[in-house]
């Protein structure tokens, strides 16, 4: 059962909503928020920067039609560590699937961001029934493959000694963020990824680096949707139009937003959601 983690990642007694809870499984501990009701669920999947409350906005708006559960992934957050020390996507999926075993999800709709899209392929490699559909935002593609993987792993790895978590976090505004932003968006960017383990952090690299989203373009559901921000430069919208191409998935831009839509445009994003779960509702 799900457990109420105290800790610096809980809310205050002011905000009780979408509070984080830790749940126990045979491969480990996930952490997780969650709110609403219902017997259809949005499972959220946060990017390589970020964690479970990046989707807070997205969830208010939410709730009120659907079970909404946003994870921290393996090594985000009080998520135990995957063992692998080069994770696959599959190796991800398997501790979602754990997770919504532990839930009692019956029906859902996975929604990806960034690196969350490409953890989610993982998922539809697993042909999971409980998935009807998958809705992909700025999808990371992974490097896997190509000539580029080693230069981005060191970058990475790189920019991680020298910085530290602080030192990064700091940045990542004027990367994932339009110039729409507001400073409320900017701070929540930066006080997400003030939250990073290393450890963790280092593992979903090597998912970035060793894994290609294209190698699982068989066993994604042509319903699929991708979705980019029309100011996205850490995945342009011409790069996440092509995979949209390629893989015969609907694309459309979000408006006024950078690669952290979801978090600049929380409304556009929940309306997209609502739209996907009633068609989630009709084939469930």
């Amino acid at each position: 059962m799900p457990q109420a983690f105290p800790n610096s990642d809980t809310p205050t007694s002011s905000d009780p909503f979408f509070t984080y809870e830790v749940v126990k499984t045979g491969k480990g501990d996930i952490g997780l928020r969650r709110c609403g009701q219902g017997a259809h669920t949005v499972v959220l999947l946060h990017g390589i920067s970020s964690g479970a409350d990046s989707w807070r906005e997205c969830a208010r708006l939410l709730q009120n039609d659907m079970q909404v559960v946003a994870w921290d992934a393996p090594g985000y957050g009080h998520s135990t560590s995957l063992a692998q020390a080069q994770p696959q996507a599959v190796d991800y999926a398997r501790q979602l699937q754990c997770l919504l075993n532990e839930l009692g999800v019956e029906h859902c709709l996975v929604v990806g961001h960034s690196l969350g899209a490409l953890m989610a392929s993982g998922l539809a490699k697993q042909h999971d029934p409980r998935v009807k559909q998958f809705l992909l935002i700025s999808p990371a593609l992974g490097y896997g493959g190509t000539d580029k993987s080693d230069q981005v792993r060191a970058g990475r790895f790189a920019a991680l000694a020298e910085k530290g978590v602080q030192g990064i976090a700091q940045a990542l505004p004027n990367r994932l963020l339009s110039a729409f932003a507001s400073e409320a968006h900017r701070h929540a960017v930066t006080a997400n990824a003030m939250k990073l383990n290393e450890g963790g952090y280092k593992q979903a690299v090597e998912l970035l680096c060793g894994d290609d989203i294209y190698r699982y373009a068989d066993d994604f559901p042509q319903n699929t949707l991708v979705y980019c921000g029309d100011a996205d430069i850490v995945t342009p919208p011409e790069q996440s139009a092509e995979f949209a191409k390629r893989m015969g998935f609907r694309f459309d831009l979000i408006s006024r937003a950078g690669h952290a839509s979801y978090i600049e445009q929380p409304q556009q994003i929940a309306d997209l959601i609502h739209q996907a779960m009633s068609n989630v509702r009709g084939v469930a």
